[in-house]
């Protein structure tokens, strides 16, 4: 099994994906970088993933979102809603997203955590800056 890391993972997002999704991705790399507790890479061998990961006290590590090399994300709000029993922290998370989005991530609508297409999900550099000031928020409140 191959073993991702940044430079590799780029440089497969860069010949898998359009250029416009391959700087989405290199955005939220470079964020993750910076502000992540953890950074997960992926061990698969048909394409890669980066996971964001968060330390908390009271509720262990925590995924925030994921990527592909592919062009998708993941927000993994399901994963948190069975971890996170702060349901102000989960609230604010999922209105934050839909508010950026336009996706309904209720229960409801969205049961289980799914790959969305990035180039679905944020058609300007905008959308890109909202969606990390939400990940800031929320590795924020969680680190409380």
């Amino acid at each position: 099994m191959t073993k991702w890391d940044k430079d590799t993972f780029i440089k497969k997002a860069k010949t898998e994906c359009a250029a416009h999704i391959s700087n989405v991705i290199l955005d939220l790399v470079k964020f993750t970088e910076e502000h992540a507790d953890i950074i997960q890479w992926g061990k698969g061998a048909g394409q890669g993933t980066m996971r964001f990961k968060c330390k908390t006290d009271d509720f262990g590590i925590l995924p925030l979102f994921e990527i592909t090399t592919n062009g998708q994300i993941n927000f993994l709000i399901n994963s948190l809603r069975s971890k996170v029993r702060k349901r102000e922290i989960l609230r604010a998370y999922q209105l934050k997203l839909e508010s950026n989005f336009m996706i309904d991530f209720s229960t409801e609508f969205y049961p289980s955590d799914i790959y969305e297409q990035i180039d679905n999900v944020f058609t300007i550099k905008h959308d890109v800056d909202k969606f990390l000031d939400t990940i800031q928020a929320i590795s924020d409140r969680l680190h409380q």
